[in-house]
């Protein structure tokens, strides 16, 4: 006998959608009343999935209310919606329904970073200040809730030793995003490095294993990195491993790091050989030049090049 379905009843759009739902009052409140969270690492880009939403808000406005708090100035600032609220703009909307809830800053922030981190794509640039803003967040709430609660106080504090106390933090951060404390320690790292490789990473051109292992180093030593990547295309874990052996780094001139990074240069090595069609070099020669002529040509650029680039490396 087929087991009875047992209907699924849903109580609100929400719900049928799969959007959190809450029980708090939703109010309509002007769009220019509310203003974005302080340093909020989640990018709203003007992409294809923007042009959708516009498009949903148009037909449907907006269905799930963003979340605010208020401010002592009559306005409100942005927790959860900054794209919606974005999207409504596009879309031609003067108002937007919000929950209105009072938080602190602390409270603020951790939902905020709960909230954007359940989204489907999130940059790892996103990832990592995200998590270092919760983090943060919940060490000043724990100090503070062990000063008022009498069980703890500065001394408390010292007698535990900081990295024992990150530890248990980065593990009750990463719980909550199905993330190991050893993962987001790593994440957290990516915030030390400079912005151009930064965008590496969230582009896919640098793996978060290597970039981790950079951001150890001075954003001096960082930029260089990254100069000699531009110049040669090559960033290897063997380049960093050079650099982390050396003894007094952070003192070493822009030419000793280039040419620290060189020595271990990997060789490109292909197979076959680089061939011209006769059409493309009648491009850049007479038609009466032979092919004798045109080589020596070719070889005799190649050699001005050559000694140029080695003559900028000195």
């Amino acid at each position: 006998m087929a087991a009875k379905r047992e209907k699924i009843h849903f109580e609100t759009v929400e719900e049928l959608l799969g959007a959190p739902v809450t029980k708090d009052a939703t109010t309509e409140i002007r769009i220019d009343q509310i203003y974005p969270f302080e340093n909020h690492p989640f990018k709203v880009v003007d992409d294809d999935k923007m042009s959708d939403l516009v498009q949903s808000i148009r037909d449907n406005r907006v269905i799930v209310p963003v979340l605010v708090r208020p401010d002592d100035e009559g306005t409100y600032e942005m927790i959860s919606g900054h794209r919606r609220m974005h999207a409504a703009k596009l879309a031609g909307l003067a108002t937007i329904p919000a929950i209105i809830k009072p938080m602190t800053n602390d409270e603020a922030t951790i939902a905020m970073v709960d909230a954007n981190m359940q989204r489907e794509e999130i940059l790892p640039s996103e990832r990592a200040f995200s998590l270092k803003m919760k983090m943060d967040a919940m060490r000043r709430q724990g100090y503070r809730a062990d000063l008022e609660n009498g069980t703890c106080g500065s001394e408390c504090h010292k007698s535990e030793d900081a990295d024992t106390l990150n530890k248990k933090t980065r593990e009750e951060v990463g719980e909550s995003f199905g993330l190991k404390g050893r993962q987001v320690q790593n994440y957290i790292r990516l915030t030390e490095l400079i912005p151009e490789l930064l965008d590496m990473v969230d582009n896919k051109h640098l793996a978060i294993t290597l970039a981790v292992e950079i951001s150890y180093f001075s954003k001096e030593i960082q930029h260089a990195i990254y100069v000699n990547y531009k110049e040669t295309g090559a960033m290897t874990k063997e380049q960093i491993q050079v650099l982390k052996n050396q003894t007094n780094l952070e003192n070493a001139t822009e030419y000793t790091l280039k040419q620290l990074l060189n020595s271990v240069q990997p060789e490109i090595k292909e197979a076959g050989r680089i061939s011209f069609t006769r059409k493309k070099l009648d491009q850049y020669f007479p038609k009466n030049y032979t092919m004798q002529k045109r080589q020596e040509i070719i070889f005799s650029l190649l050699d001005d090049w050559k000694n140029r680039r080695e003559g900028a490396d000195v």
